[in-house]
């Protein structure tokens, strides 16, 4: 039996439209933009981008919109969201749910619930879900630093990536249906670039290790003696090791080790205008590793997260920029 004649058609039509909206969307985001095979990867840098880069991908979608949150708080990214279910988009959002952060989605959930949206708790598979990602049309990813919380989207440092790079958007969505409905699944690859917790400290430490000549490292959490280890050895062996954080006395003797070692530590007071929640390590001004995972034992052995190792060019020069900023303004441990 043959297909009828014009369904090649719509659904060309229909792929060259997606596509178009996606370019829009990302020629929108003010992103670093960078082809790398038969995809593209792109850096939103916030607080100066703002929340509209992902509010414009959610409201793109036309067939699905499958979000992974730690924390949602955000009115505009909710009635996106059952905007795009009221006009047929099947919207699958799953939320954390731990002891401090149930009480904090609840809203969201109840909201999302009550206005066409599929909505679950994560499972309790992982000590905390702290993923934050969001796939739109089995086309397009955001892989996010930031969780959807509008009162914080200006004044924190974070990023996104946009990906659509066709692997790695078959890799999260794969882990998202076994996440959706509980079942343990093994690490899915990506072009080579996906890291999954729990499980990604070896992968960090081999970025670390392998380090020559630089390593940029900004970070929210410093609770992982591997981690910190590590960079004591680069900076001991003649890598100049940089790290900013956000002060916080639950760090004080990790930096003040790390500081000993050579490293060369920045910080921000609690009264800063920017408070530093982005998690990144770029080694040897080429690698990077963006995402969701803290550098803490619980982060990357026993949460579920989602980064992204990356060497392209034009994602890695944003990065390295935004972090020299930040270094910059940032006082230095004594």
């Amino acid at each position: 039996m043959t297909d009828p004649p014009n369904l090649a058609g719509l659904a060309t039509r229909l792929a060259l439209a997606s596509t178009l909206v996606l370019a829009l969307a990302l020629a929108a985001a003010s992103a670093a933009t960078a082809v790398a095979g038969s995809g593209q990867l792109a850096l939103v840098v916030e607080p100066s981008a703002g929340p509209a880069p992902i509010y414009r991908l959610i409201t793109a979608a036309r067939h699905s919109v499958e979000m992974t949150m730690y924390e949602l708080s955000d009115a505009v990214a909710e009635q996106d969201l059952a905007a795009d279910a009221a006009r047929g988009v099947r919207v699958q959002v799953i939320l954390d749910g731990g002891s401090y952060d149930r009480s904090l989605n609840e809203p969201a959930f109840s909201y999302l619930a009550s206005h066409g949206v599929e909505v679950r708790w994560a499972s309790g598979e992982f000590d905390l879900t702290h993923e934050k990602s969001v796939v739109i049309d089995a086309t397009s990813a955001a892989i996010m630093t930031l969780n959807l919380q509008r009162r914080y989207y200006s004044s924190t440092r974070d990023f996104a990536l946009i990906d659509t790079q066709p692997a790695d958007i078959r890799a999260i969505a794969a882990t998202f249906a076994a996440d959706w409905v509980g079942r343990p699944i093994a690490a899915q690859p990506g072009v080579g670039d996906l890291l999954w917790s729990p499980g990604s400290q070896a992968a960090l430490l081999r970025l670390i290790d392998t380090a020559r000549s630089s390593l940029r490292v900004e970070a929210e959490e410093m609770d992982s003696t591997p981690i910190e280890d590590a960079l004591v050895a680069a900076a001991r062996r003649g890598v100049a090791v940089r790290l900013v954080m956000s002060a916080d006395p639950s760090y004080s003797a990790a930096l003040a080790a790390l500081r000993a070692a050579g490293v060369a530590v920045r910080r921000y007071a609690p009264s800063a205008a920017l408070y530093i929640h982005a998690k990144l390590i770029e080694a040897d001004g080429a690698r990077l590793f963006l995402g969701s995972e803290n550098f803490s034992t619980a982060s990357l052995e026993y949460n579920r997260e989602l980064g992204v190792e990356t060497t392209i060019a034009a994602v890695v020069a944003g990065v390295q920029a935004t972090f020299d900023r930040d270094f910059a303004g940032g006082q230095p441990l004594d």
